[in-house]
């Protein structure tokens, strides 16, 4: 009797600490490192996990390497073997705290808050500050952010022969709408 009241209980427990969490899969992250008079460079990935905790003001983002859709095909193929490593780093994962962030400010009007956290690509880590807007829609919270990264900063070889047709700097853009 004692070990099922404690099981529900612990059930119960998890369940409502789960609740305080929005999030979304869906959310929607994309990159471009184009330079000019040469081919785009430009990939989108559909099925980001964006988790927000307004308890601790803890922000999560977790992107699947593989998911990145380029308009070419061979571009895929070399930013998930050349560049990026697919099978060794599957993944980009954020992880930071959202300053100044009270879950009763957010309004329908946008309000920019700065995100500073570690974010991890193709195995090295460095501590990065974004800002981000967010704002109250009908489906929840809705989150947009544009940032730079820089391929040096994550080890990421980019070779000599066409290092002058992909920039080292890559605009990156996130947004998706968390909810309970």
């Amino acid at each position: 009797m004692k070990k099922s009241t404690f099981l529900i209980l612990l059930l119960t427990a998890n369940f409502i600490i789960a609740q305080d969490k929005l999030r979304t899969a869906i959310g929607v992250l994309n990159f471009e490192a184009s330079v000019p008079l040469f081919e785009e460079v430009n990939a989108v990935n559909k099925s980001v996990i964006v988790v927000i905790e307004p308890g601790t003001s803890s922000f999560v983002c977790v992107a699947v390497m593989k998911d990145f859709r380029f308009k070419m095909d061979l571009m895929e193929t070399h930013f998930n073997e050349n560049y990026i490593e697919s099978n060794r780093y599957p993944r980009a994962v954020f992880k930071g705290k959202i300053g100044k962030f009270d879950l009763k400010d957010i309004s329908e009007t946008p309000k920019e808050y700065t995100i500073t956290g570690k974010l991890q690509i193709h195995g090295k880590t460095k501590v990065i500050i974004v800002n981000a807007i967010l704002r109250k829609v009908p489906q929840g919270i809705e989150i947009t952010s544009v940032f730079p990264l820089n391929t040096d900063d994550f080890n990421i070889k980019i070779p000599s022969m066409i290092e002058s047709k992909i920039s080292k700097t890559v605009n990156t853009s996130l947004s998706g709408v968390v909810m309970r």
